[in-house]
């Protein structure tokens, strides 16, 4: 979503507006109704992780004490 502000507004509510820039919102500000500057942050947002987004679609037939039971005796000495 962009937020497109005059400069007397801008100036009123930098704070406001560089925080919604730091969260990913677009802040464009104009003047004389002409956009003339972007605010955007120095880095970009965290990434936000889905969960389980792979959920049904693999499956490994494993049994880890049958197919790994020599390595992990050798590395713990059970």
């Amino acid at each position: 979503m962009t937020i497109t502000v005059n400069i007397h507004e801008a100036k009123t509510h930098l704070s406001r507006l560089v925080e919604q820039a730091i969260q990913g919102r677009e802040v464009i500000i104009a003047k004389a109704g002409r956009p003339v500057v972007r605010v955007v942050p120095l880095e970009a947002p965290p990434a936000q992780r889905a969960l389980g987004f792979m959920a049904g679609r693999g499956c490994i037939d494993l049994d880890v004490k049958a197919d790994f039971g020599d390595d992990i005796e050798a590395m713990f000495g059970g």
